[in-house]
């Protein structure tokens, strides 16, 4: 059974920053692309930033500039570092993964974690 598990949500004031961490663990044969989404209150998911298994990184122009994605794949664990924070950055924070358990892969979602900015 694969599972994500972000962790490093919290409250923050505006400017600071919080980094986010997602371990993939379980019987895991590949990982593809990670990434991180979010969602805020009455509104729908949206892309924060995707990393490939080469580390190419891709990131909504919201965040540019201020969010950094990055992985370890000895850890099989995706980061978000985010800095400058801004109260339209709170929302859940969801961790995203396509995994191959065995040769197929799949998509897989975290809880959430989430994150406060206060003005």
């Amino acid at each position: 059974q694969v599972q994500l598990v972000e962790s490093g949500g919290g409250l923050v004031q505006a400017g600071g920053s919080l980094r986010l961490s997602c371990a993939a663990s379980g019987t895991i044969a590949r990982i593809n692309d990670m990434g991180w989404y979010r969602q805020a209150p009455g509104k729908q998911r949206e892309l924060v930033a995707t990393i490939t298994s080469r580390r190419s990184t891709n990131y909504a122009d919201s965040v540019k500039g201020r969010f950094t994605i990055s992985r370890d794949n000895a850890k099989n664990t995706v980061y978000l570092q985010m800095n400058s924070l801004k109260s339209e950055d709170t929302a859940v924070y969801y961790c995203n993964a396509d995994i191959a358990p065995a040769f197929t892969f799949r998509n897989y979602w975290g809880q959430g974690t989430q994150v406060t900015v206060s003005s």
